[in-house]
């Protein structure tokens, strides 16, 4: 937990004015037993008015000067605590953006939601509850024995004898809660993710009428939420009568000690009502103890959980070769020296020693079955991945001499699934660059063939595109995401399998138009007519380069390239 709350550190004074605040109500607390003391004593047995009314206004004035510091603590605790959380929040997601894909792979998406949602929640309410009242429970408690024995000491004893038992059992059950409550974080990730995949593909239920099974399967994953949640709370229950029994136990020997002492003639019946006093208030902060207790073993589960995300190292940086990057000398220009990878955990290479070379301004088609490494091959341009084996240089030299913000910038990404994100068309174009004026939006859309279409729709490029894009249809989504990438005007532009949604005389159309660029493409395709218009095809299969060269070459020397050739043509026909 350290390393979570050192972000509490830019509001520390705020954080000890809050305490400070808070020790003032303590401190009106501990004293008003030993006022009550004094009234008992020195005004309603000693028949004197004037000090019952002296003792009084006194403890008023005190009431009064607590009240106004727990308002104003409140206002403090909160100010940090929601600052703190603020702050913990943006920390966790600008460390996810830093991921590279190997370490997205060790958290689900559903998970990454949790922590930062639920998470954060659970470790600013404790802070927030340190601050108001968690830190003054057992203050109260230790500042209660300390007044005890300073009212009288014999009978103050018998309010620590059960001290080391107390001790003993709440350490067990922080040690159990934690161990529940980290077990239910999980449970939350298992119905964040089920929760998500079912929205995501609702009209996938739908089609198939699978809204009896997916009601079925939250059910089954709520229901152990459900059980696990109940066995932590449960387990916590305890605490409250365990501590009750040894208080009360405790305050029965005062009282009957103190009776006999009182009859005797030894000690005041003021400073018996002091102890009793003291025993109530640390009975009353013992029990806080089970709501605590419940609150920090979360808190600790899910700072646990937040830690584990900002610990995470950043591999490609640690990777990243130490040499001084020479400067480029070809425009675009790509080249895979005997590269090969494997996914991290796996033990199969998925690319085995790939050979090529792109000159600048080249078109690549990349073609291969599906699982041949096609898309994995595009992934290690920008270093989502590290190669295994081998090196690829861009430019003349090696990727990892870049560094990653030079790297991508030069690059104009098309990935297999058209991502679309809330906002207006204009707003997503954009997102390739965010500086761009309307006029590079209007020549990237014109390129890309969607210029029409937009312009049909009622409020044109203000139109709003709902979250992924769900009123565009599929081309319509594939030409955004690759008039977004055109307006990024990279060196290197990459397109996996991004033209599958259009019709033939589009898909021409965008051919035509890209020809005019001047960047180097990779083209990941199905189709041997995108395939004829590259300067080079590049065949894979089962992560292995089988073929490369032009559409003639090919169907000359591959018999695997001619019999898809053949199958699409008689398709075709």
């Amino acid at each position: 937990m350290r390393e979570i709350f050192s972000y509490v550190k830019p509001y520390k004074w705020t954080a000890i004015f809050a305490l400070c605040l808070m020790l003032v109500e303590l401190f009106v607390e501990l004293v008003q037993p030993l006022i009550m003391a004094k009234i008992i004593d020195e005004g309603v047995r000693a028949q004197d008015q004037g000090m019952i009314v002296q003792w009084g206004a006194m403890l008023l004035v005190l009431s009064f000067i607590a009240f106004m510091a727990g308002v104003i603590n409140s206002y403090f605790s909160s100010h940090t605590a929601q600052s703190f959380s603020y702050d913990l929040r943006n920390a966790i997601f600008d460390k996810i953006q830093s991921f590279t894909l190997a370490a997205y792979q060790k958290f689900s998406t559903a998970s990454l939601i949790t922590r930062l949602t639920n998470d954060v929640t659970q470790v600013q309410t404790v802070l927030f509850m340190s601050l108001r009242i968690m830190l003054r429970a057992p203050l109260a408690v230790i500042g209660s024995i300390l007044m005890a024995f300073v009212v009288n000491a014999k009978l103050a004893l018998f309010l620590v004898i059960g001290a080391p038992i107390i001790f003993i059992f709440l350490v067990f059950m922080v040690a159990k809660g934690v161990s529940y409550f980290g077990r239910v974080q999980k449970r939350v990730d298992r119905l964040n993710r089920v929760l998500q995949e079912n929205l995501q593909a609702i009209r996938l239920v739908k089609a198939y009428l699978r809204g009896t099974y997916e009601a079925a399967r939250f059910d089954k994953v709520a229901s152990r939420l459900k059980i696990d949640t109940v066995k932590a709370l449960r387990t916590m229950e305890y605490i409250m009568p365990v501590l009750l029994f040894i208080m009360n136990i405790s305050l029965l020997a005062v009282l009957w000690f103190g009776t006999k002492q009182i009859a005797a003639g030894t000690t005041p019946l003021g400073d018996i009502v002091a102890i009793v006093n003291y025993a109530m208030r640390m009975t009353g902060s013992f029990s806080m103890f089970a709501f605590i207790i419940i609150f920090y073993a979360r808190a600790k589960a899910s700072a646990e959980r937040m830690a584990e995300v900002l610990s995470m190292e950043n591999a490609v940086e640690a990777t990243t070769l130490s040499q001084e990057a020479a400067p480029p000398t070809n425009y675009g220009e790509l080249a895979f020296e005997q590269v090969s990878f494997t996914y991290p955990g796996g033990d199969k290479p998925v690319l085995s020693n790939i050979n090529f070379q792109v000159k600048s301004g080249e078109k690549l088609a990349i073609m291969g079955a599906t699982g041949a490494g096609k898309s994995t091959l595009l992934q290690l341009i920008p270093r989502f991945y590290e190669v295994t084996e081998g090196r690829i240089l861009v430019e003349g030299q090696d990727v990892r001499q870049w560094s990653l913000q030079e790297l991508r910038e030069m690059i104009g990404y098309v990935p297999q699934q058209s991502l679309l994100f809330t906002g207006s068309i204009a707003d997503n174009v954009r997102w390739g660059d965010t500086q761009a004026d309307m006029d590079a939006v209007l020549q990237a859309t014109m390129q890309a063939q969607i210029h029409a279409a937009v312009e049909d729709f009622p409020h044109g490029y203000d139109t709003k595109v709902g979250q992924k894009g769900v009123n565009l249809s599929g081309g319509q989504k594939q030409r955004l995401s690759i008039a977004r990438a055109l307006l990024r005007k990279g060196h290197i532009l990459m397109l996996d399998d991004s033209t599958s949604a259009l019709d033939v005389k589009t898909e021409q159309a965008l051919w035509e138009a890209l020809s005019e660029e001047r960047a180097t493409m990779l083209v990941v395709t199905q189709k041997i007519r995108t395939a004829k218009g590259a300067d080079r095809i590049l065949l894979i299969d089962a992560g292995k380069v089988v073929a490369y060269g032009t559409h003639e070459e090919l169907l000359q020397t591959s018999t695997l390239y001619k019999k898809i050739a053949i199958s699409q043509q008689e398709v075709e026909e």
